[in-house]
């Protein structure tokens, strides 16, 4: 076995963040500015979509006039302030989990308490 097959098989044992490492910084910079061209493509397909639909369907549904692409990002704002959930009453996952199991030993306890009683 050669030596870069070796470390080829080391580095797939290891995971992601061993094949991070190895990267040069101008290999990072160069994949951090990748991913931030293709997320700035993706926040303006969304916007270009919003319009599309809105344009497509509001104006024969509700009769309501067409929105241009500026206009579609900032309903895409507006709802999301409107219907989004933030800030420090908004459940951690986790707390949700416990509610949730909680929950259920309620029910389960509620389901045994009946059926002892009923007999």
């Amino acid at each position: 076995m050669t030596d870069f097959e070796f470390s080829h098989e080391e580095s797939k044992k290891k995971g992601p963040e061993i094949w991070w490492r190895e990267r040069s910084l101008a290999g990072k910079i160069l994949l951090g500015i990748g991913f931030g061209i293709l997320g700035l493509g993706f926040m303006a397909l969304c916007g270009w979509v919003l319009m599309l639909l809105w344009n497509w369907l509001m104006p024969d549904i509700f009769g309501l006039k067409q929105v241009t692409y500026w206009q579609a990002w900032g309903l895409l704002i507006l709802s999301s302030i409107l219907f989004k959930r933030f800030g420090p009453g908004h459940p951690h996952p986790a707390s949700d989990y416990k509610r949730k199991k909680k929950l259920k030993s309620f029910i389960h306890e509620e389901h045994f308490h009946q059926s002892d009683s009923g007999e």
